[in-house]
């Protein structure tokens, strides 16, 4: 299967990358590598994971809080969202509409 990641998405990771970056020199990088490796999995994995807000599938990253909301469409998986699980769920619902 072929995964897709959104504009939104990438933006989540960029925006994840500089705030790790900015707790210690090298987090972000690691941040980097360890989401896309979770994305990865999902070429295994997609669609195991629990559907949350009606719609997406939730995948939780192993070594951060975030969570990876994707859809799997015809033979895509499609990540829309990549969103710390600290946030107040209604910004989430929010971010995913």
């Amino acid at each position: 299967m072929k995964i897709q990641i959104s504009t939104s998405a990438n933006q989540d990771l960029v925006d994840g990358f500089h705030f790790y970056e900015k707790q210690s020199e090298g987090l972000g990088a690691y941040f980097i590598d360890s989401l896309f490796s979770d994305i990865d999995s999902l070429k295994i994995y997609a669609g195991i994971h629990s559907v949350h807000f009606n719609k997406y599938f939730r995948l939780l990253s192993k070594r951060f809080p975030f969570a990876i909301y994707y859809l799997i469409e015809q033979n895509t998986i499609n990540v829309y969202a990549i969103l710390d699980t600290r946030s107040n769920p209604a910004w989430t619902r929010k971010k995913l509409k």
